[in-house]
């Protein structure tokens, strides 16, 4: 079954697995270490975050290290991209509104 990479991001401990992979490789049991889960519930995460390419498995000896796949989270970054130009727009809009009734007020 191919996953959605915007489904696999959607759950907090999916991206707080990321949060721990994209300052250095980290085994599962590393991983598991942050968690209040099981190890199997830590792995089931991470064969997700693989299946969206935004993880990748690097053996190393007998241990499997997990290591973000900065290619496909730039890939999130530019379609992100997008909507921050109409959100700053819009922060930009709410900015001058709320200064012209500061400047208005009474």
């Amino acid at each position: 079954m191919r996953r959605d990479v915007f489904q696999a991001i959607a759950d907090p401990t999916r991206r707080a697995i990321i949060g721990l992979i994209a300052l250095q490789a980290m085994t599962p049991n590393a991983i598991a270490e942050h968690f209040d889960t099981s190890r199997q519930a830590v792995s089931k995460h991470l064969q997700i975050l693989v299946e969206c390419q935004l993880v990748k498995q690097e053996q190393q000896g007998r241990e499997i290290y997990y290591q973000l796949e900065v290619a496909k989270m730039k890939e999130i970054d530019k379609w992100l991209e997008q909507f921050r130009k109409i959100w700053e727009d819009r922060f930009n809009e709410l900015d001058n509104v709320l200064s012209n009734l500061k400047t208005n007020k009474p």
